[in-house]
């Protein structure tokens, strides 16, 4: 039986800015259905990664391929396949959900004939039919994270990449964005990409984690192994600080070092 082709996959990647290199020969494979998580600290080559993989910077060396497609000779047809939420909140608040999805129909090309079933079937995905209606500048941060899951998902695509989904969310919102990829990943069978700087996220949610720092790719396995390759209690965390340093950041701007102190105090005071 031939192989399955991977759902991502890049050899030798490496792109500079000036004389910055910002990913350095990172080779990587993201399997079919697959949520695969992008872990690195501030600076370390991630967002770079995904907007070569997404077409938005060229690459310079090395390939990228999706679903076998090549994104350097091919972009426009690897852009089809994919949905891509950045980190920067793209919203409009002056629309309704139903109107800024309806507007990345258009983007992407949906059938006029079929544009408003589109609309309406990745709103009830990701829960928001019944706030379809409702201005986009009165939902929640949560809200506002899923209607951009929901216009990333209005052209079917075969992959979902996002990156930092949750950063700066609440712990609610933040589990009902990962309620919605996790519906897509078993009733649809998307394939996901995503980059946190959440450590128990990645823990949680991702079947296979890539720990990126300084532009290279130090680790790659499933959150178990790369566990229990450092010892029988370590956390994920204890993974990215072994790999990355001490001097970690996470999603609220804060060190990772003063985050496990604080937990050791608040520990002592139960």
């Amino acid at each position: 039986m031939a192989d399955v082709l991977p759902a991502v996959e890049s050899e030798h990647l490496t792109y500079r800015f000036g004389d910055h290199v910002a990913v350095d020969d990172v080779s990587l494979r993201v399997q079919l259905g697959q949520v695969f998580g992008l872990l690195g600290p501030n600076g370390a080559g991630k967002t770079t990664a995904i907007r070569l993989i997404t077409t938005l910077l060229p690459v310079q060396q090395g390939h990228v391929r999706v679903f076998g497609v090549d994104a350097h000779q091919e972009p426009f047809r690897v852009r089809r396949m994919m949905g891509y939420v950045p980190q920067q909140l793209s919203a409009d608040a002056s629309l309704t959900g139903a109107e800024n999805v309806a507007l990345f129909a258009r983007l992407f090309d949906v059938p006029r004939r079929e544009r408003r079933r589109r609309v309406s079937e990745a709103l009830e995905m990701v829960g928001l039919a019944a706030a379809a209606d409702r201005l986009a500048a009165t939902y929640s941060g949560g809200m506002v994270r899923r209607l951009e899951l929901a216009q990333a998902l209005v052209n079917r695509p075969h992959l979902l990449v996002l990156d930092e989904p949750t950063i700066g969310l609440d712990p609610v919102a933040r589990d009902s964005v990962w309620d919605g990829v996790e519906e897509l990943v078993t009733h649809e069978g998307t394939t996901v990409l995503v980059t946190t700087h959440y450590m128990e996220e990645a823990d949680q949610h991702c079947d296979e984690v890539a720990l990126m720092h300084l532009g290279r790719i130090r680790a790659v396995g499933t959150p178990h192994d790369l566990k229990a390759a450092q010892g029988p209690d370590a956390t994920l965390e204890d993974v990215f600080r072994h790999w990355a340093g001490e001097r970690l950041i996470d999603g609220t701007g804060e060190d990772f070092s003063d985050v496990r102190s604080t937990r050791r105090a608040a520990g002592r005071l139960r």
